[in-house]
């Protein structure tokens, strides 16, 4: 899944570091929230039953925290107001509040005999197969912390097994992270252990969010509401579970490589068919099939929701054709003879039949949503337009592994769109339009002025037209940003908008947008897109990479710089070129370099971590140059530094 950054790290979240502002759900929201209640087929129970069926034990507290005493984890912010007889509050989409309701059962369970799994210790489960001598280990969560106390538990009720194998289903944080927490390199390393991902995982894994990391980062702040109190007027549900944990998220390279679907493995006595799934919901996935449970896991590729074909906080846009051609291709491979389907998100499934009809939805949800998209944007729709025509048949429609509480069809259409046309709609008005700023301050002048945009949608506020007001008050807020009657506004209108929103992403957004107008932009805490074990595992043409993209081209403006690095641990030597205010990276190396940098992979580990500033790592001979140093000097002075807290919702 993360399809969101590498972790999100501990914030302040007190009652006193929010606004209080909040305010209640209007009458137009009200009334829009209740008309679910006889829209969707709230007598339906089933998930309830599958949620809770084979619970063996559940903790009273799940608060868990790392060493230093933080709190990484704690469901009970959400079990203190979320139970399952509670009806929705008006402040809450009643779809989504069943999402949540059905995610804060919590504890350890019996999947089937051999499998069991450990839930609502993060925002994935953690599953847990018997092999011949100890556990393999599907997803071991986002935290070190998180994977350590699950182990614990089932360890305390089960008996007491070690950790043999872990699989990665995909290259996401919240499948890998907290691997440290349940093994030890060094068992890995002496062939005690070992590692199961599939062809691409660690590439993927740590290249997920290094380019784009800052600008995703921040974005996630909205997709998952991290400054949001837990409450009903705040966070309830991120749709795949509850929320991210803030720990410390790790990871050990794979020893074992899956190339192909069909490959068959004895994993600690335990037989597993891999279904290799590469560019579905991660650019690379593992679905295993276990046949003597005739048990079938499935990843992230099926969870009990429509998933994202674009993440909100951003992403390259998936294959929603690929994905629903690798769910049919699970269906013709086990579907005869399934008869359990877990996955890393969710509760299970028991049935061959309803497990079929299950993925046969799944299927034609992504399915659908490429051939209509596609559809439309033939007869030339663009993606605006298509997110409003577009409608599921009601067998999807009215089905709730397919509601939209992560993914949602308005979005994910867009994306299809996109993926296909890109950013251009064609029509010649948008291929050079003006930037936010400068075209709010001409749509506000042309529509008599900010006050008199103000009180036209109060009036349509009043109205419960909170899409409408959203768009106008955007223009209004970025053409005069100190105009705190126009911010109010905007923010009530977000407001609604979440207390509406089914999605819990959408959700977190349109909350986080209003608490950002309300408090102004944040500028503290945020997300650490690089931890130590990912800093680790970056090869030296990623870094490089990454360097490029942080070069300040005033800076490098008429520099002609050749620099030879030699990282002797590695026996790797690689040369960059400065010129034309771009930085390239090559193999070759020059014979006539203007300086050469002699350092260990591990020193510029050290360096990137904060472990050592630059200089001290110079002076100590860690870093070693040969050659004109003030060259090297002018290199490091070229590059940017990113701002995470950057504007929103405000120019």
């Amino acid at each position: 899944m993360l399809r969101f950054t590498i972790s999100l790290v501990a914030m302040v979240i007190s009652t006193g570091a929010f606004s209080t502002e909040s305010k209640p759900a209007t009458q137009a929201t009200i009334e829009t929230n209740q008309a679910l209640y006889k829209s969707l087929p709230f007598d339906d129970t089933k998930d309830f039953e599958r949620a809770q069926k084979g619970l063996i034990a559940t903790q009273d507290v799940v608060t868990i925290k790392n060493e230093q005493g933080d709190v990484v984890w704690d469901l009970e912010e959400y079990k203190k107001f979320i139970t399952l007889d509670a009806k929705a509050p008006d402040s809450v989409n009643p779809s989504l509040w069943r999402n949540a309701q059905l995610n804060v059962i919590n504890g350890l369970f019996k999947v089937t005999d051999g499998i069991y799994q450990v839930r609502g210790y993060d925002l994935s489960n953690i599953t847990f197969v018997e092999g011949k001598t100890g556990w393999i280990v599907f997803d071991p969560l986002i935290s070190q912390e998180t994977a350590k106390a699950a182990l614990a538990f089932i360890n305390e009720q089960l008996g007491e097994r070690p950790v043999t194998a872990v699989i990665y289903s995909h290259s996401h944080i919240d499948h890998f992270g907290g691997v440290r927490g349940i093994v030890d390199e060094a068992d890995v390393e002496a062939g005690k252990v070992e590692i199961v991902a599939s062809h691409g995982f660690t590439e993927h894994a740590v290249s997920e969010n290094v380019i784009a990391g800052n600008a995703m980062g921040r974005r996630a702040i909205y997709m998952y509401g991290a400054l949001l109190p837990r409450n009903e007027q705040g966070g309830v549900n991120g749709g795949l579970g509850q929320t991210t944990s803030t720990g410390l998220p790790t990871l050990i390279r794979p020893t074992l490589i899956i190339e192909k679907t069909g490959e068959e493995h004895i994993i600690d006595g335990v037989k597993m068919v891999f279904q290799y799934t590469p560019g579905t919901e991660a650019p690379t996935e593992i679905n295993t099939w276990i046949p003597e449970k005739k048990a079938l896991w499935m990843a992230e590729n099926s969870t009990n929701t429509m998933h994202n074909i674009l993440t909100l906080r951003g992403a390259q846009v998936r294959d929603a054709l690929k994905w629903s051609s690798y769910l049919n291709e699970t269906i013709e491979m086990w579907g005869n003879d399934v008869e359990v389907k877990f996955q890393s998100h969710h509760w299970p499934m028991w049935g061959q039949e309803e497990i079929v009809e299950y993925f046969k939805r799944q299927r034609d949800m992504y399915k659908y949503t490429h051939d209509q998209t596609v559809r439309l944007m033939n007869q030339g729709y663009i993606g605006s337009e298509i997110s409003e025509m577009i409608q599921f048949p009601a067998e999807i429609e009215q089905n709730w592994s397919t509601r939209g509480y992560y993914g949602t069809l308005r979005h994910n259409s867009r994306a299809v769109y996109q993926r296909y046309m890109g950013w251009y709609s064609g029509n010649p008005s948008d291929l050079n339009n003006l930037p936010p700023t400068e075209a709010a301050i001409k749509y506000v002048q042309y529509m008599g002025g900010e006050e008199a945009v103000l009180e036209k949608a109060k009036q349509d506020f009043a109205k419960g037209e909170y899409r409408w007001v959203a768009e106008v008050m955007k223009h209004a807020v970025f053409a005069n940003p100190n105009n705190e009657k126009a911010k109010a506004l905007l923010a009530d209108s977000y407001e609604q908008l979440g207390y509406q929103a089914e999605s819990g992403p959408w959700r977190s957004v349109y909350l986080q947008g209003a608490y950002e107008l309300r408090n102004g932009t944040p500028s503290a805490g945020g997300t650490n897109t690089a931890s130590p074990d990912i800093i680790k595992n970056m090869p030296p043409e990623m870094l490089f990479d990454y360097l490029a993209v942080r070069l300040l081209p005033e800076k490098a403006a008429g520099k002609d710089y050749t620099i030879n690095i030699d990282f002797s641990d590695l026996d790797e030597q690689y040369t960059l070129y400065i010129e034309n205010s771009v930085l390239n990276h090559t193999t070759k190396l020059s014979d006539d370099p203007d300086v050469t940098i002699t350092l260990t992979k591990q020193a510029l580990d050290n360096v990137q971590l904060g472990v050592i500033t630059l200089e001290k790592a110079i002076a100590d001979g860690q870093i070693q140059i040969k050659g004109d140093k003030e060259v090297f000097q002018n290199f490091v002075g070229m590059l940017d530094t990113f701002n995470f807290w950057f504007n929103i919702v405000t120019p």
